[in-house]
């Protein structure tokens, strides 16, 4: 199951969401126990006369949720942009109202100073974090200061203009402060659809009574309502980009979440999969050896070539004193083997060393390593402990009764011979591939010979044992000497241990009854049919219901963890650990402000679609002023054509599909370039202006007549001039310019604010020079005498639109700072998933280092029980052990050689160069099993490169015979390389190693006892012959039996006949040495010569 899907259900929402919310995932799920957790994006029902792209909401309800908590809390911070914008109109009321101040403007002074202050506190409240933190009172904010704002405006309205009402009165405001709520106030869609049309209708209500009662004797109704008519366009254009505005930055919001969830739960579970691996690496190899070899792995990936310049392979040992080995080897084990089958054999030494491991942590045990039944374990390492030589008799004491239900179950005589021996040892890992942890030293042997020497049922002590207690147990003379020869002859004092007296248990030291190891009436642990190629395990499946209560526990862990993560990012100063600039707010490191620069967002078009919007609305204004003017229509038409070639060039790359491929290239071309960003934005922003430019200076003076009344001259317009009479409608449309500016995304704000600053300069010059006139003749209709008590419209417009700028680019600089902290949050999140992904995949390199890599697929896979059993059968294979017979005349550990580590040195050198044998491509087929001492197993025919054992798909009858055991060929050539790379390090360290090599064929199971610490091995008659074939050879020659001759003489091979000679358990075998290879070439493809990694190959 692929990790992190997001998918649609019923009705897929656009490309452009799938695309923007899809988001990928490091690593192949098919190498861990993914988190299989499903987000899925749903329309919302609770409002379906919106558009379908906004009404898309996540499911389940709990993520949606916690997704509208982190999108209020996210849009608190705007919540104070909000509180500022109310502060400068405050401002600007008290600024306009003091520079010509009269005796009637107090009371609009009072309340903007009120207001003011309201607005200042509530800032202070809100930066201070002083606010009630209860959900009710958090909620009721947003409400608050919608209230405030709506009043303040109404206010405005009411009493700055009481005197001489009009139909534009305050319009502008309460347009930007329409799209303002969208922008900031942290509410859902729909309450801000209704506060907005709430305020808005409440504005022209009121507008229109007032006006309509001082207009009352004029007959001007008609007009009225075409002023509110192009009032409500204002304020729909408004709305309608707020919406637009309130779906980027939900789409935005949304991204940031889902990322950051799916961010978790990617690193939830390659922290799950690295633990796992680690719990497995360190279940073979002690930690401090784990990590120096992930220390050496990664220094050699660094540095590829040191490995090549190096005298010697790395070698991991350390020397270890005062430590205590135990030996414990099932007696009757042959016995055992006859009355069980292969299959059940190894479950049952899988159920029993699964029990030792159990013990093994218990009594502080580190196991070594399994050898067929052969158990050891050493105390004492890594760490010291004084009490070791007492931990391993326990441990041994444990072991003795556990072996009792193995004899209870089959009804046979087995029982354990537990020998101890304390002293000196070099533990680490020999070789490059295929490690296992082992430990070597004369005390080594020593224990082996204590076991050896010892009696069923007993543990077996030496003398150096016994003098590192103190009275724990009753001891008794061992006689181990009259057992074993080797004790004999190094003149060792033996004991064995009687039953713990009661100083065990007043120490703390009480043995724990091992109790049974398995429940007797449980089912069977391992499906133990033999089958060729087929995985055996336990495996238990649950019933849907639980399936479904797990889902739900983990979704509920998943978002508790996200809250928790959302929180903790919200706390971090992520932009002070990251230098920007306080005026441009670039980063100082050029390469972030690249990475930055090069980001693709996916609203860009939205934003190109804004100024279609706003020229659309605004012509509808224009047109509802002034219907005869024919500017309006030409520059409609012409701005829209413009806008349009625009946002379908921004566009173009979201359908890649459906739009030309040289269009597609050029719109990737300018999300990926910033300067020609900057140009199409700025050319889309010209446009829209320009086209409002042209139609205000397309507006002429009207005519007018004066005639005289009571109260003085009066004018009167001649001609039904809708531009001249409603001049205050035009200097709005800038106020929407600034919204589409304000729209504009992945811009920089000094870019934003250039553009304003376009916008405000040339609607401010013709308010203020091209349309002197036309302001001073309209202020002189509407106000007449008291227009000396008032600033000047022109001016009054263009300071409205001034502090609208300045609004506006206090927003853009806030929008810009918030994403460049997404930005930064998205990079330390990657960064993050990296270094988890490193860590695991050194990990895993280790784990599959140690193991064969499909095996350890399957443990990394899947959570496994203690007792579990991974098993494999296989019909076909090859086995060879290879020993070096004479490396034990070499070993000694006198000083000079460093207490035997330099011998170890030699002994890493030939199994490395052995390892990197197996790299060849001619030796694929072949895989290490593992070391014992100077002793090297292999086998064939167990991967599936072989192409047999199952993994053809042909079946063994279809194919000839020299195809079908290809890889035991392979194996006999890997046997004969290694006796040229040996003879090769023999030349170059002046020594005289030789080989004594066995070969064999045929049916094994393999597999994995003790999934807490697992260890690979093959068993059956195959193994056993092939190690008898070894060890009855002679040095320097290869033995086989008449099977493996028969097959392999197909191949070119040499031989010499041996005769019959006698193996246990077999009788007499006909056996042959095989001498060399008479067709060394294959496919006509020569043989590749066989040199150590240090050799220079002579070439002449």
């Amino acid at each position: 199951m692929s990790l992190n899907r997001v998918h649609t259900t019923d009705t897929e929402p656009s490309t452009e969401y799938s695309v923007e919310y899809s988001v990928p995932v490091p690593g192949e799920p098919s190498h861990g126990a993914g988190r299989g957790r499903e987000v899925a994006v749903r329309q919302s029902g609770c409002c379906r006369c919106l558009p379908r792209a906004l009404r898309i909401t996540f499911t389940p309800e709990s993520l949606e949720r916690l997704y509208q908590i982190y999108f209020r809390r996210q849009r608190q911070e705007t919540l104070l942009v909000l509180v500022m914008f109310a502060a400068l109109f405050n401002s600007y009321i008290i600024v306009m109202c003091a520079v010509v101040y009269t005796e009637d403007k107090l009371a609009m002074v009072v309340v903007a100073a009120v207001g003011l202050a309201a607005d200042i506190a509530l800032y202070v409240l809100c930066r201070l974090q002083k606010l009630p933190v209860s959900p009710v009172s958090r909620g009721a904010v947003p409400y608050i200061l919608w209230l405030m704002i709506a009043v303040h405006v109404l206010c405005y309205m009411g009493l700055n203009y009481q005197r001489f009402p009009q139909a534009s009165d305050s319009v502008g405001w309460q347009a930007f402060f329409s799209f303002s709520c969208f922008l900031t106030l942290p509410l859902n869609l729909v309450p801000l659809v209704l506060l907005t049309a709430l305020s808005c209708g409440i504005h022209t209500l009121v507008l229109g009574v007032t006006v309509a009662q001082r207009l009352q004797d004029n007959l001007q109704g008609p007009m009225l309502m075409r002023q509110l008519g192009a009032n409500g366009m204002l304020y729909l254009c408004a709305a309608t980009v707020g919406v637009l505005s309130y779906y980027m930055a939900d789409r935005m919001y949304r991204a940031a979440f889902l990322e950051a969830r799916q961010s978790l739960e990617v690193k939830l579970t390659l922290e799950e999969q690295s633990t796992q691996q680690e719990e497995l690496l360190l279940s073979i190899l002690p930690k401090h050896i784990a990590d120096e070899m992930l220390q050496g792995m990664k220094r050699q990936a660094n540095q590829s070539e040191v490995q090549q310049q190096q005298q010697f392979n790395t070698m991991y040992m350390y020397r270890h004193e005062n430590v205590s080995i135990l030996f414990a080897d099932i007696v009757g084990f042959t016995q055992l083997s006859s009355a069980c089958s292969a299959q059940e054999l190894v479950k049952l030494l899988n159920e029993l060393f699964a029990r030792f491991d159990k013990l093994a942590a218990q009594h502080h045990q580190l196991r070594i390593k399994i050898l067929g039944d052969c158990y050891y374990c050493i105390c004492g390492l890594p760490d010291y402990r004084e009490d070791h030589a007492v931990c391993s008799i326990m441990m041994g004491l444990a072991m003795v009764d556990a072996i009792s239900y193995v004899r209870e179950k089959t009804k046979t005589e087995v029982d354990m011979r537990v020998g101890v021996h304390t002293g000196t040892v070099l533990g680490g890992v020999l070789g490059q591939k295929r490690w296992q942890f082992d430990v070597w030293s004369t005390d080594v042997t020593v224990a082996n010979k204590m076991e050896s020497g010892g009696i069923p049922g007993r543990v077996h002590i030496s003398q150096s044992t016994m003098e590192c207690l103190h009275g724990e147990f009753d001891l008794e003379p061992g006689s181990g000497g009259e057992r074993c020869e080797y004790l004999l002859e190094k003149g060792i004092d033996t004991y064995l241990v009687q039953v713990p007296n009661k100083t065990t248990q007043a120490n703390g030291l009480s043995r724990n009854k091992p109790g049974t190891l398995t429940n007797r009436n449980s089912n069977q642990l391992i499906n133990t049919t033999a089958t060729n190629g087929n995985v055996g395990s336990a495996r238990t499946t649950p019933t849907d219901s639980n399936q479904e209560r797990i889902k739900i526990v983990e979704e509920k862990e998943i978002n508790s963890r996200l809250h928790e993560e959302l929180l903790e990012r919200e706390n971090q100063k992520i932009m002070k650990e990251h230098q920007i600039n306080p005026v441009s707010l670039r980063f100082i490191d050029g390469e972030l402000e690249k990475h930055y620069s090069s980001e693709k967002e996916r609203r860009s078009g939205v934003a190109f679609c804004c100024c279609c919007i706003v020229l659309l609305f605004i012509t509808a204004m224009e047109v509802l002023i002034d219907p005869l003017l024919t500017v309006n229509y030409v520059t409609l038409a012409i701005g829209e054509v413009l806008l349009l070639i625009l946002t379908l060039c921004s566009i173009a790359a979201v359908f890649p599909r459906m739009l030309p491929k040289r269009l597609v290239s050029f719109s990737m071309w300018i999300d990926q370039t910033r300067w020609a960003r900057n140009t199409w934005a700025m050319a889309a922003i010209f446009v829209l202006t320009m086209a409002e430019i042209a139609d205000m200076l397309s507006c002429v003076p009207p005519s007018v007549r004066v005639f005289n009344t009571t109260s003085g001259p009066m004018l009167q317009a001649l001609s039904d001039q809708g531009c001249a009479e409603n001049p205050k409608h035009y200097s709005f449309m800038a106020v929407m310019s600034l919204m589409a500016t304000a729209m504009l995304v992945q811009v920089s704000h000094l870019i934003k604010l250039g553009l304003m600053v376009m916008v405000v300069t040339a609607t401010g010059a013709v308010n203020i020079y091209s349309w002197r006139d036309i302001y001073e003749l309209y202020d002189f209709i509407q106000f007449s005498t008291y227009r000396a008590s008032i600033v000047p419209s022109k001016y009054l417009m263009t300071m409205m639109i001034i502090v609208m700028m300045i609004s506006f680019y206090y927003f853009a600089r806030h929008v810009e700072r918030q994403s460049r902290r997404l930005f930064l949050w998205k990079i330390g999140v990657h960064d993050q998933k990296e270094r988890v992904f490193e860590m695991r995949r050194w990990n895993e390199a280790l784990v599959i280092n140690m193991l064969p890599e499909h095996v350890a697929k399957h443990f990394l896979g899947t959570k496994k029980r203690d007792e579990e059993l991974y098993s494999q059968s296989y019909d076909e294979i090859g086995v060879m052990f290879a020993s070096i017979p004479n490396f034990s005349d070499f070993y000694t550990e006198e000083s000079i050689n460093n207490g035997g580590i330099e011998c170890l040195r030699i002994l890493n050198e030939i199994i490395s160069d052995f390892d990197s044998l197996l790299d060849r491509d001619g030796f694929r087929c072949i895989t290490k099993i593992k070391t014992i001492g100077s002793t090297y197993m292999a086998a064939s025919g167990v991967t599936p490169e072989s192409n047999t054992n199952g993994y053809s798909n042909r079946k063994p009858e279809d194919q000839v015979l020299t195809e079908r055991w290809q890889h035991l060929a392979d194996l006999a050539d890997f046997a004969l390389a290694m006796k040229v790379t040996l003879n090769n390090l023999n030349k170059q360290s002046f020594n005289n190693f030789m080989l004594r090599i066995g070969l064999n064929k045929g049916g094994v199971l393999a597999g994995v006892i003790g999934a807490r610490k697992p260890h690979y091995d093959i068993w059956g008659n195959t193994v056993n012959v092939a190690s008898r074939m070894e060890s009855t050879g002679v040095m320097g020659n290869i033995q086989v039996v008449e099977d493996c001759y028969d097959i392999l003489k197909e191949y070119g091979f040499r031989f010499v006949r041996r005769g019959p000679i006698f193996v246990k358990g077999k009788g007499e075998l006909l056996t042959f040495f095989m001498k060399g290879k008479d067709n060394p070439c294959r496919d006509g493809i020569p043989p590749v010569a066989t040199t150590l990694p240090q050799q220079v190959v002579n070439h002449s």
